[in-house]
């Protein structure tokens, strides 16, 4: 059963804030985007391996199976984020791409049995009120950005799909397993992926080979692989809805980094999007310990 204990919730917006570097990344790279994907998991695997254990790897042929699905999902989203950059805007990506929730919180209220209090969506709501209100001025509409927002919602589905398929695993994989045998599953789809569009490209130099490293290492590593280990110990829907506060650590990124304005909607868009955060929550933690008191279960 999943406690949602804050140590956890702090853990996930941790993983977050290394996920939302992300784009930062992927516009330094000097390969084309399917490719950047491709290296950013090929250069995971070794880093991940120190941290395995051989009886950790004593999987079925079904868990196996399962986990390279999850790989596969998860190619699909960097493969579709990175094209996009391609066909929109950065703000359009960090907003359409963390959709994920409108996939989330419906399956795992179906599939998951998990329960939608009102205060749980008044929270999402409020949390989903903030981000549009900080990408309002940002985010633009139009034919020709068409294909790149669609590709973006197509990322936020795979996403979800990854998510949900990995909280699932957690009952019974440990995570670092999970990222080290998703990896290839990733690899084989990124490739094929590869094959039919780009064509293979190499890093040649250090400044091509840096933002991959750095990829694999703080984006998937940290970033995905934190967040595997914490859908082991938090909800699928609260855990979505916490993917919503990406745009938000890229806003103030981009405050501290490259010295842009935070203007005062932006402030006050973090601001709501805190509150709806807090509010889906500690709603979501009080459910479950009115759940534990009563003997009921919930997923």
């Amino acid at each position: 059963m999943r406690k949602n204990e804050t140590k956890n919730f702090i853990l996930i917006f941790v993983a977050i804030c290394f996920l939302a570097t992300g784009g930062i990344f992927v516009k330094l790279s000097e390969l084309p985007p399917i490719n950047t994907g491709f290296y950013r998991v090929l250069f995971s695997i070794p880093m991940l391996m120190p941290f395995l254990k051989k009886e950790d790897l004593k999987l079925t042929k079904k868990q196996v199976i399962t986990i390279v699905l999850a790989g596969a999902f998860l190619a699909g989203d960097l493969a579709l984020w990175n094209i996009s950059f391609s066909y929109t805007s950065v703000a359009n990506a960090n907003l359409l791409a963390n959709l994920t929730p409108f996939t989330v919180i419906p399956c795992s209220y179906f599939l998951f049995k998990e329960k939608m209090t009102k205060r749980f969506l008044l929270g999402g709501f409020i949390t989903l009120l903030g981000v549009f209100v900080l990408m309002s001025n940002k985010v633009t509409l139009s034919r020709e950005r068409m294909i790149g927002d669609l590709l973006c919602l197509a990322t936020s589905v795979f996403y979800a799909m990854f998510m949900l398929t990995v909280y699932k695993l957690r009952d019974y994989v440990k995570s670092n397993v999970i990222m080290f045998i998703s990896a290839f599953g990733s690899l084989i789809v990124l490739a094929f992926a590869i094959f039919f569009t780009e064509g293979f490209h190499a890093p040649t130099s250090f400044r091509a080979v840096w933002p991959l490293l750095a990829l694999a290492l703080v984006s998937q590593i940290l970033g995905q692989g934190l967040l595997a280990h914490c859908l082991g110990k938090v909800n699928a829907s609260l855990s979505s809805l916490l993917t919503l506060s990406q745009p938000v650590v890229a806003a103030i990124y981009a405050w501290l980094i490259f010295g842009e304005e935070l203007s005062t909607q932006a402030v006050i868009a973090i601001g709501i999007t805190l509150v709806g955060v807090y509010l889906a929550k500690t709603q979501s933690k009080s459910k479950e310990d009115i759940d534990e008191k009563e003997g009921a279960v919930t997923i």
